[in-house]
């Protein structure tokens, strides 16, 4: 984000700068709007130029010309923005201000950080403040003769407790639950009902070797899922899915901050003060419950989704015994360190493990870590079929099943390479899992998914209806909620006619999915379009080529378009085709255009599901 803005500052060079400004990068050019209402004011000066500043003059009044000038849409652009103001602070030394060179912790995952420091003030100002306590861990001590370790980790009020106190920790207990497979009862992201386990029945790879992505598909035995009144699973639903952080990771993140083993699994009582934590949509209230440090951290806690915070680094400056790392630590927390902390959060996404082998003396107590880090959220995921149809006979009885996919998401890892999301990872090692113990003679492996319903009142289910054309248009794992869509509809012959699909991949031979997987007039209503291969064409380029079709299921009474997809690419540029096929068939206007959609989205015509 800052180098973004800094290039449109440098590339006025005309207007006079608020401040300093940094040597600039390559910058697009700098246009002005064809649509921008102010151009003809503007004119060149005829004697001595006279210089202005950059707030006089529109460069940029739309999306279009945000996307133009940067490079990114406006959403990209604010995804990006931490909202520090870092922004406009353009770095550089300052006069009167002594500055020291800090030697750099020597390792490979500071380096990974990519952090840009050359030298420190020596004074800092406007530093974080140490954010506040909401969280504490207590051992529970049960009675017994035999002494037991002492449990160091605790830093929970007065060494001694009233009898009363000692008491009342001495009846509660874990409950009965196996965290193995679900997160704890009090997780509760489907309030008021529990996630359920539910069995993974068969999984398998839908893409091939080569592919871009790997997609996984998973069917799901819901059978035992718990009945809850009005509420059933419906074409084009979403489940919701409490992926756990892996195991693994947990594991390194308690060896950095030295919490002992035997401690790990240990029961221990949580106290906060405050929030809804460790609850994912619970009342932002104070909780006492008896919990694990290992599900702490695996269920509750996200380690790896989040750009880094102030208060987190604050938080590690405070415990960190090398005054290098501390210095360096203190200056990310600075008004005078802005520049580079914004650099470092919205540069490629680090995890918690990172960053504590980054600093590798910072060793804040587990129950202080736990207070600023962001709840760990549940994933969804649309449905790929037909969830009132599809049923399986195992061990002699019928079994209901729902099916899912998963694109499996990597971002580059400092350790191994590359790292998965925490849902799509999840996904993948479950999967990977079920097809080993099944090559190693396990014809029923006992997985699970912890899933519950998640969105079934979502756009895509709100708007399913069984009669009327349709028109289905969708990029990658974007196509999964449509084959269910086909699945209903195919099922009455006189709506064989009704339905259209226009799916967009890559490469057919390598990530096409659910290829014959349709039904039987799948040949009649499915259209595969490739951006790799023969004609290298993109979805939205079939989109104009289908433009009579477009136009007359829209303007059928009961005629709706679907959009389901990535919304960068593939959402962006069917958008503006059905823009200009609304220009082209309906002789409209731009923004006429863009009304008649926005009009026809309002009454549940035009419906999109992107992210």
């Amino acid at each position: 984000m800052s180098a973004t803005v800094e290039q449109l500052i440098d590339s006025t060079s005309d207007y006079v700068s608020e401040g300093e400004t940094r040597t600039p990068s390559i910058a697009p050019s700098l246009t002005y709007s064809e649509d921008s209402d102010d151009q003809d004011e503007l004119q060149p000066p005829e004697e001595t130029p006279r210089r202005r500043r950059a707030s006089t003059r529109l460069i940029a009044q739309s999306p279009a010309d945000v996307q133009r000038i940067t490079g990114e849409s406006t959403q990209q652009l604010l995804n990006r923005c931490c909202g520090g103001g870092c922004c406009m602070k353009l770095s550089g030394k300052h006069e009167g201000i002594e500055y020291e060179r800090v030697p750099l912790p020597d390792n490979d995952a500071f380096r990974s950080l990519g952090l840009k420091i050359d030298e420190i003030p020596t004074v800092l100002t406007k530093i974080q403040d140490l954010p506040e306590q909401i969280t504490f861990l207590q051992s529970i001590r049960r009675i017994s003769d035999t002494p037991s370790p002492t449990d160091s980790a605790i830093s929970f009020g007065s060494q001694s407790s009233s009898p009363t106190i000692e008491t009342s920790l001495q009846k509660l207990s874990l409950e009965d639950l196996d965290t193995s497979i679900q997160p704890p009862s009090f997780v509760q992201p489907h309030h008021p009902y529990h996630v359920f386990p539910a069995r993974l029945v068969d999984t398998r790879e839908l893409t091939k070797p080569g592919a871009e992505k790997r997609t996984y598909h998973f069917d799901l035995d819901i059978t035992d899922y718990p009945h809850e009144e009005g509420i059933d699973f419906k074409v084009g639903g979403a489940i919701g899915v409490s992926a756990p952080n892996d195991a693994a990771s947990v594991d390194l993140i308690l060896d950095l901050l030295l919490v002992p083993r035997y401690l790990r699994d240990k029961p221990v009582l949580l106290r906060t003060t405050r929030g809804r934590w460790p609850t994912v949509w619970g009342e932002d209230e104070a909780r006492e419950l008896v919990t694990t440090r290992r599900d702490l951290l695996t269920w509750c806690s996200d380690i790896q989704s989040y750009p880094p915070t102030k208060p987190l680094l604050r938080l590690l400056a405070e415990y960190t015994l090398d005054p290098n790392e501390k210095k360096i630590l203190m200056f990310l927390c600075s008004s005078e360190g802005q520049g580079v902390f914004c650099d470092f959060r919205t540069g490629p996404h680090l995890s918690l493990a990172q960053i504590l082998s980054a600093f590798p003396s910072a060793k804040p107590p587990l129950e202080m870590l736990l207070s600023v880090l962001q709840q760990l959220m549940p994933r969804f995921y649309s449905l790929s079929n037909d969830p009132h149809e599809s049923m399986a006979i195992r061990d002699g009885k019928q079994h209901r099943l729902i099916e899912i996919a998963v694109t499996v998401q990597e971002t580059d890892d400092w350790r191994t390479g590359c790292r998965t999301g925490v849902g799509s990872g999840f996904f993948e090692r479950q999967s990977r899992m079920f097809m080993e113990l099944q090559r190693a003679g396990d014809k029923a492996p006992q997985l699970y998914i912890p899933m519950f319903k998640g969105l079934m009142a979502n756009p895509l289910a709100k708007e399913f209806v069984s009669d009327g054309p349709m028109l289905l248009i969708g990029a990658g794992v974007g196509i999964a909620p449509f084959r269910g869509f086909v699945q209903h509809r195919l099922k009455n012959a006189n709506c064989a006619n009704k339905v259209w699909v226009l799916q967009g991949i890559r490469d057919s031979l390598v990530d096409e999915l659910y290829g014959g997987e349709w039904g039987v007039h799948e040949d009649r209503v499915k259209k595969v379009v490739q951006s790799r291969r023969g004609e290298s064409r993109y979805v939205q380029d079939e989109v104009l080529h289908q433009a009579d079709l477009v136009w007359s299921i829209i303007n059928s009474v009961d005629g709706r378009v679907f959009v389901c997809g990535s919304s960068k690419g593939m959402g962006e540029g069917v958008e503006e085709a059905l823009i200009k096929v609304a220009q082209q068939k309906g002789n409209l206007e731009h923004h006429e255009s863009q009304k008649f959609w926005d009009l026809k989205k309002d009454v549940g015509q035009y419906i999109t599901e992107t992210w």
